[in-house]
């Protein structure tokens, strides 16, 4: 009688588990095949009217349409190019200095270290636009307002919070004995970091770095406030472009909003599966040793 009464409830359970997956994966897939519908819809001519589940009419014109010219007379090839200078040049700038930081973080002890710590992670949760007007005036200061270094160093900035601390618990998740070791090895300071520390901390780095670059791909606010010429505006900016101009009166149907859109995530899908072992395979390597 017990265990028919246990296999009842590991039955419950598993069903329960399965349904509540079940919601979950409807929930993901569902605005994925809203875009995929919207973009291959060469019926509409504006915003969708009527709920569809599939295009009323298939046409891949929206494709090709924003794989010439997006937005007003930029070519794609200039807002591809714009993007991925500036996400990945806000992810190396985050990285490069955001690891230094981070090591010295977990490592040593020094004056200010917690409330170092503590005002680093209060300006994570401070929204961006609380930033804006300080670097409006610096950026002009300095002359670069208008160029896409203002946009990686804006968005380097805003990505090295979150960078310090994840790399700062793997540096504390590797045992202070494997440095130690290299010590007695003979080995001095640099060459343990770069020899035995940093390639230990590598996978949460690349998570980082993959954060920094998808803030900076997909961040569109505040490049509007600093970009003025169109040939530095980015594909988030134009897609965000596009939305604006039908509640404006524009003429560009939501397809090509959804065409880009599918169009934008495919970097950032080829860079995942690029880099997609170093992310499982070892990013809970601190509780597997």
């Amino acid at each position: 009688m017990r265990e028919w009464y246990m296999r009842n409830i590991s039955f419950i359970k598993q069903l329960a588990t399965q349904f509540i997956l079940l919601l979950i994966g409807f929930f993901v897939v569902i605005p994925i095949w809203g875009t995929l519908r919207l973009a291959f819809d060469g019926s509409l001519k504006g915003r969708p009217t009527e709920f569809r589940f599939l295009p009323k009419e298939w046409s891949g014109e929206a494709f090709m349409q924003v794989l010439d010219k997006p937005y007003q007379s930029v070519d794609f090839h200039i807002l591809l190019k714009n993007s991925l200078t500036v996400s990945f040049g806000a992810a190396f700038i985050a990285i490069i200095l955001g690891f230094s930081l981070a090591y010295a973080f977990a490592r040593f002890r020094f004056p200010g270290r917690e409330v170092g710590l503590f005002a680093i992670l209060l300006t994570a949760f401070l929204p961006p636009v609380a930033f804006m007007t300080p670097l409006y005036i610096l950026l002009t200061m300095l002359k670069i307002r208008t160029t896409l270094l203002a946009l990686v160093i804006v968005y380097a900035s805003f990505a090295m919070p979150f960078c310090i601390w994840n790399m700062r618990a793997a540096f504390q998740a590797i045992p202070k004995e494997v440095e130690e070791a290299a010590f007695l090895d003979g080995a001095g300071d640099f060459k343990t970091f770069l020899y035995i520390t940093l390639p230990l901390a590598l996978p949460s780095i690349a998570v980082a770095g993959l954060i920094a670059f998808l803030m900076a791909y997909s961040e569109f606010t505040i490049g509007w406030l600093f970009v003025e010429k169109g040939d530095n505006v980015t594909l988030a900016m134009s897609i965000y472009a596009i939305l604006q101009s039908q509640y404006l009166g524009g003429a560009q149907p939501w397809s090509y909003l959804g065409s880009l859109a599918i169009i934008m995530s495919i970097p950032v899908i080829v860079i995942f599966l690029i880099f997609q072992r170093t992310l499982l395979e070892r990013m809970m390597f601190g509780n597997a040793e």
